[in-house]
């Protein structure tokens, strides 16, 4: 099932198992969207994409890890 820019979450817990050992503080913006565009199933026409979608995904992102 794909998800998109809405789905934060899932692009965290996504961005998690893809890239483990990764810190998401040490990823770049145009980096990050990249990545996000990279997952499997992933519907870049669902949803907006911005600085605060991005933020909202590299702090979820951090969360998992811990």
């Amino acid at each position: 099932m794909s998800y998109g820019w809405n789905d934060v979450q899932r692009i965290a817990e996504e961005l998690a198992e893809a890239h483990q050992g990764l810190d998401p503080y040490t990823v770049g913006f145009v980096r990050l969207q990249q990545m996000i565009l990279d997952l499997p199933d992933f519907d870049p026409t669902s949803g907006r994409v911005g600085e605060k979608v991005l933020e909202a995904v590299q702090e979820l992102w951090a969360k998992e890890l811990d």
